[in-house]
């Protein structure tokens, strides 16, 4: 939908408006360490699957089937073979 630049400037000056008269609240306020500590876990998770994708093509070219890998990794074989498929190509 086509906009006017004077709409444009209308809300842009709605937008400066809203900004110079926000007052934070106390619960708009995130916690520090809660913020870290989520970070560091993420990117455990993050590293922890790399692994996992790696082990698995390890599996693969070993010859393991998507059945035992699958068993491995709490899934089916076709849970399996589904998800990482194309990370062991």
């Amino acid at each position: 939908m086509p906009r006017t630049v004077e709409e444009i400037l209308a809300h842009a000056d709605e937008l400066a408006a809203r900004f110079e008269q926000y007052e934070p609240r106390p619960e708009d306020e995130l916690d520090v360490d809660a913020i870290t500590a989520l970070r560091a876990a993420i990117a455990e998770q993050s590293a922890a699957e790399r692994h996992v994708i790696d082990a698995v093509r390890a599996a693969r070219h070993a010859g393991m089937s998507w059945a035992a890998i699958g068993a491995f990794v709490g899934t089916t074989g076709e849970a399996a073979r589904q998800r990482y498929t194309r990370h062991v190509a």
